[in-house]
């Protein structure tokens, strides 16, 4: 049996992360923390002619998760998940033609604060009543996330008939686990990244008259962070495949995969911060950018609690 990714699929993230290297580095995330809509200049119009904005259509879960898990490691401040796997799947025609010239936000968390609603075009809500499409609606500004150029808003519907519904409860759990399988991917991005930047900070800096990375404290920290990526991101392609293939317990996998990459991000959120000690704690220095993302998304889709009770559920 082939467990590897296919070299297409590979291409394609490896697509996706030169173009993110250049458009997405740390000073752009930083711009958004600051600018009006929380949200980059190009990359949205460079991400729609890569392809990737209505990839959806095209692509399976497998094929994307790659592409996720390396908007987390750049943190990029778009809302790919929300649009790219959330909605894109869900809009009818002729909204659905119009993938990369709109943004389409989900509300589907149940936590009632929608990111990226100031600058959607259209939103998609839901719950376990079904999902619907909202093409008038209003957003109230909600006191902004942890993570700077993460924008939260409150969506409502305006005027009679602005909703229309575009699923039932099976629609709504399968958009809902997509949502959570993006996010997780994202989380996995976002935990190889911080542990880049400690490997390299600890690798250079000196301390006695030698790198404080050879210091064995410090290798077990750096330690315990690889070990959780390294058990939390099989899990995560797991569920990819699953939601790719339908399988009957791919909601169970999905839960098993967001909680173990959102535990595995808050460790090395936390094990890179001790490393590098004070700086880390700077707000010039990039590690924050990467610090704050990793905890809003280990909370959004469903913190690691509520996809472990979801798996109980299905277990017992």
């Amino acid at each position: 049996m082939q467990f590897a990714f296919t070299d297409d699929q590979l291409a394609f993230r490896d697509a996706v992360r030169d173009l993110l290297a250049r458009e997405c580095p740390p000073s752009v995330v930083r711009d958004a923390w600051t600018n009006k809509h929380g949200r980059t200049d190009t990359l949205w119009t460079r991400l729609g002619e890569m392809g990737v904005l209505g990839a959806a259509l095209e692509l399976t879960d497998l094929d994307l998760v790659l592409v996720f898990e390396e908007s987390g490691y750049f943190a990029v401040p778009e809302p790919i998940v929300e649009h790219v796997a959330v909605a894109v799947p869900l809009l009818p025609e002729p909204t659905r033609a119009a993938t990369g010239a709109i943004t389409a936000v989900t509300s589907l968390e149940g936590q009632g604060a929608v990111a990226y609603g100031n600058s959607a075009d259209v939103v998609v809500a839901g719950s376990d009543a079904g999902v619907e499409l909202l093409e008038a609606f209003e957003v109230t500004t909600l006191p902004n996330s942890v993570d700077g150029s993460r924008r939260l808003g409150q969506v409502s519907s305006s005027g009679t008939g602005s909703g229309v519904q575009i699923g039932d409860r099976d629609v709504f759990r399968r958009a809902f686990d997509r949502g959570a399988l993006g996010t997780a991917a994202q989380l996995i991005g976002l935990t190889r990244r911080m542990l880049d930047m400690t490997v390299a900070y600890v690798s250079d800096r000196n301390q006695f008259g030698v790198p404080v990375g050879s210091f064995q404290a410090v290798k077990h920290h750096l330690a315990d962070a690889r070990i959780a990526l390294e058990f939390a991101r099989p899990l995560v392609y797991r569920a990819a495949w699953s939601m790719s293939e339908e399988d009957p317990d791919a909601s169970v996998h999905v839960s098993m995969a967001k909680a173990a990459a959102g535990d595995a991000a808050n460790l090395t959120a936390a094990k890179a911060l001790q490393c590098h000690g004070a700086i880390g704690y700077s707000y010039e220095y990039d590690l924050h950018l990467f610090m704050k993302r990793a905890w809003a998304l280990a909370a959004a889709w469903g913190d690691a609690s509520w996809h472990r009770s979801r798996v109980g559920r299905a277990i017992l």
